[in-house]
């Protein structure tokens, strides 16, 4: 397996643009995604009850596992906008398919940005006008999906006879089952939808259901692929480590963009009795503020590590069998300091390290899991604080 560094566009037969069309004040607002045939398609959604416009509409066109484009907005989420954002979604579709020559049915929406307004219908479908002759290769559609992200994301394997690349956005509202997070998977891969969308829902199990910056569910949160079948027998179990792979990189790309974040948290559990008991403590260290805190700034309190242990619901846990380590360094052993321990070296790991590695082994079964979080720094809270202002 190799990583390739051309993201997107090293995947043949999809085209791009990213554009401004005015939903943002200068920045990048309008993005689309184009294959030249009719792809098998497939997609997971947020978790949240109160869900985008948007989503409804990509449920619909997505019920015969197929699309040809997506059309995707950033600076307002259309969400908690009624009828009429469902109006405004399929009109969005519609003009999309008008001027690519494609069924409106073929074309899947998503929105991102602030919730509450509706789309500016006017200024997205001026823009839309002669976007056909735009698209490209390289076509910047990674940059119009961003709102307070700080960098692209993109990420393309190589594997054997196929290629599958990603990009996604989301720095905060991040939390499973999903995150103000969408993301987009294209792949030459011949793969049918329903298998789409099955390898698609393993992956995001172990990589993008394993995030969180925030613990706050958006409610626009999609992950989509399209596969146009140009490479053929193709192992469905070569499909699945490729597509795990991908995933798991962008997790850590949104992990490490979030809002004001300065560290990479990677918490991984093993030896836990139940696959639930992994997920449940790997993901309450990343969830824990405190423990967030602590890693930001450089605070060598192992102790907040031990509470969200204990925090997490995990249904079995033995304290005098809890080890932990904090990049290969061992802080805990048997449910207390581990020997040696010091507390001042702990301090220059936090501190000199921009990915720091939780590994807790709870020393009870064969389970593991890992997830993907950041530190909490002050500029958090000021992003967050000035979000519409």
């Amino acid at each position: 397996m190799k990583i390739l560094t051309d993201g997107l566009s090293s995947v043949d037969g999809f085209l791009y643009l990213g554009k401004h069309v005015g939903i943002k004040r200068q920045k990048k607002d309008l993005g689309i995604l184009y294959c030249e045939k009719v792809c098998s398609a497939a997609a997971v959604y947020t978790k949240n009850q109160i869900k985008g416009a948007s989503l409804y509409v990509t449920k619909d066109h997505l019920e015969n596992g197929q699309a040809q484009a997506v059309v995707v907005n950033s600076g307002v989420a259309n969400v908690a906008t009624g009828q009429q954002g469902i109006k405004n979604a399929e009109l969005l579709a519609e003009a999309v398919a008008k001027e690519l020559n494609i069924q409106a049915a073929d074309v899947l929406v998503a929105s991102t940005g602030v919730i509450g307004p509706q789309l500016p219908m006017d200024k997205i479908t001026a823009g839309i006008k002669g976007t056909k002759a735009e698209l490209s290769k390289t076509g910047d559609f990674a940059e119009a999906i961003m709102t307070t992200d700080t960098f692209k994301k993109e990420i393309c394997v190589e594997h054997e006879n196929f290629r599958i690349a990603a990009t996604a956005k989301g720095s905060g509202m991040l939390a499973p089952n999903m995150a103000t997070m969408l993301a987009f998977v294209v792949t030459d891969a011949e793969v049918p939808a329903d298998e789409l969308n099955a390898m698609l829902k393993v992956s995001v199990n172990k990589s993008l259901n394993m995030l969180s910056i925030d613990m706050d569910t958006s409610t626009s949160d999609t992950v989509m692929i399209l596969s146009s079948g140009t490479a053929k027998d193709v192992k469905p179990e070569r499909f699945q480590e490729a597509l795990d792979k991908v995933c798991v990189e962008i997790t850590k790309m949104l992990a490490v963009d979030g809002e004001g974040a300065t560290k990479l948290i990677i918490s991984q559990t093993v030896n836990a009795a139940s696959p639930a008991d992994a997920k449940k403590v790997a993901k309450s260290i990343v969830n824990s503020n405190l423990v967030k805190c602590a890693v930001f700034g450089n605070d060598p309190n192992w102790g907040r590590i031990m509470m969200a242990l204990g925090n997490s619901q995990a249904e079995t846990l033995v304290e005098d069998k809890i080890k932990v380590w904090i990049n290969d360094k061992p802080i805990v052993d048997g449910g207390k300091a581990a020997d040696g321990f010091d507390e001042p070296q702990l301090t220059e790991i936090l501190k000199n390290n921009k990915e720091i590695y939780i590994k807790i082994d709870l020393g009870l079964g064969e389970s593991e899991a890992t997830a993907y979080g950041c530190d909490m720094t002050y500029d958090y809270i000021k992003i967050n604080a000035e979000y519409t202002t």
